[in-house]
């Protein structure tokens, strides 16, 4: 393989915590406030304060919802600074809900000893410009009770925008997983680090804007704890491609061999093809049914379609391949079923998509350990053999569950790609839009990852930066607006992103 594209292996991205990795850092910044928890609770509530004057400088009137906790207890902070401020401040708990931290206690005797007014929920919230959620925060793990999603849903029935705390309550942290009810916030100020959960899944219909209120806490603090993930977005892509030495040549940037396209589904395979070669394979060969050889030819002159209808044709394109792409339009008939199995044995580096995935599923196949998967949840919930609810409810554990079951690289589809691999810190890609819904997007990534891996990229960084290509390219080809937007739209994207 080529080295003409080497990259930083360490490129820059955001570190994102769980639940745990959160409560290490509390611990760790109370012990640099000299043990004061409350010091950091008042840091908490003012930087909320700041973060609600940011976003809404006009408002008059704030309605604070507080729950039992020190999530509680930072509305209880924000709520006395908006009340010195002169606003008009209510503050709404559930009976059920007083406080019942000793730091939220306290929080709650400053602020009714300094005047202010606790009220029990009655069905319905005041009147507000601004309502904030400091109902749980990080503290839920579990679907909100009746009394709760009462008092939840009449936070969305106020008709004002929502500054969460923490996070939206209702939303799992550590998973992105909303199993029952939950806040529709606006803007959600996360404190001290980022939180792992609210970057993937079903979190992100939740959290609004996402913000960090790091505290004022040296970056000593944040070095005691392990993060969890990172996070990648547009910002970080150019880092991860070099300019080419000016001698180079196509031979030292990679031949991909794009295998599928069983009868009616030349277009996916196609679709590889001309993404590879827009991500700048130096060759890309395509192994099709008959009848797809000219239609390809006639669209991309620049690939190297082949008739294939046995494994003794597709030999010599093995032999002379980088990187295999198997999968697109493969179909699981005996067809599709030989050329998947001749690509397995074949030793070759694999991206493995659609149906090469599902024939993996159903005929318990390993895979080579620098292989890369990119399922979506589907295809993820057939090859781990449980449901599709499942994967979605905690897609990190998804992920990590196949890099443990097949021992490579993953790249887990959907709304906040995850892209794990053994051994390696998991990878959220903050970047795509639902336009990005569509049939034939995954062929486009299997093409962007392949020619990635062909020029030298190993298998983990080459699943990183396709998933995060990808997802950029996708962006850029929504500027003039999401629905409607097909897998042919990315890939004349992929050529300018490719050059910094």
């Amino acid at each position: 393989m080529s080295a003409d594209l080497p990259r930083d292996p360490a490129p820059p991205s955001a570190d994102l915590y769980d639940g745990a990795a959160l409560r290490a850092l509390e611990a760790a910044a109370t012990a640099h406030l000299g043990g004061d928890a409350f010091a950091l609770m008042r840091r908490a509530g003012e930087a909320a304060w700041r973060e609600l004057l940011r976003h809404w400088p006009q408002a008059r009137r704030i309605v604070v919802v507080c729950g039992p906790g020190n999530n509680g207890g930072d509305g209880y902070v924000l709520a006395n600074h908006a009340r010195q401020a002169g606003l008009e401040v209510r503050v709404v708990r559930l009976a059920a809900h007083p406080p019942g931290s000793e730091l939220a206690r306290r929080a709650c005797a400053d602020f009714t000893g300094a005047g202010g007014v606790v009220a029990e929920f009655d069905g319905a919230l005041p009147g507000a410009d601004v309502v904030v959620d400091a109902l749980f925060g990080i503290g839920l793990s579990r679907a909100p009770d009746a009394a709760c999603s009462a008092l939840i849903a009449a936070i969305a029935g106020a008709g004002a925008p929502v500054l969460a705390l923490d996070a939206p309550s209702g939303v799992e942290t550590d998973s992105g997983d909303v199993p029952g009810t939950a806040v529709r916030a606006d803007v959600t100020l996360q404190f001290l680090a980022a939180h792992a959960g609210l970057r993937t899944g079903a979190a992100l219909d939740q959290v609004g804007t996402l913000a960090l209120a790091p505290l004022d806490l040296p970056a000593g603090v944040l070095a005691e704890v392990e993060p969890v993930a990172a996070c990648l977005d547009a910002r970080m892509l150019a880092a991860r491609f070099a300019p080419r030495p000016r001698n180079s040549h196509k031979g030292g940037s990679g031949h991909v061999l794009c295998i599928g396209g069983d009868e009616g589904k030349g277009g996916a395979v196609l679709l590889a093809a001309e993404a590879a070669l827009r991500c700048g394979a130096g060759l890309v060969s395509v192994a099709t049914r008959p009848a797809h050889v000219a239609p390809l030819l006639a669209r991309c002159p620049e690939a190297m379609v082949q008739a294939v209808e046995s494994e003794a044709a597709l030999a010599p394109l093995l032999q002379r391949a980088t990187v295999l792409a198997v999968g697109p339009g493969l179909g699981q008939e005996v067809w599709g079923r030989a050329l998947h199995q001749a690509a397995l044995a074949s030793g070759k580096p694999l991206v493995l998509d659609a149906d090469a995935l599902n024939l993996l599923a159903h005929h318990a196949q390993s895979p080579p350990a620098d292989a890369v998967l990119t399922p979506h949840p589907g295809e993820a919930a057939r090859l781990l053999g449980i449901s599709t609810r499942e994967v979605q409810a905690n897609r990190f554990a998804a992920a990590r569950l196949l890099c443990a079951c097949f021992g490579c690289a993953v790249v887990l589809k959907g709304a906040g790609t995850v892209v794990a691999a053994p051994g390696e810190r998991p990878q959220v890609i903050a970047a795509g839009n639902p336009g990005m819904a569509v049939g034939g997007m995954g062929d486009v990534l299997t093409g962007c990852i392949a020619a990635l891996r062909a020029q030298g990229f190993p298998a983990f960084g080459a699943a990183v930066a396709g998933a995060l290509l990808h997802a950029v390219a996708g962006d850029a080809a929504a500027a003039g607006g999401e629905r409607g937007l097909l897998p042919g739209d990315l890939i004349a994207q992929l050529r300018r992103l490719v050059n910094p």
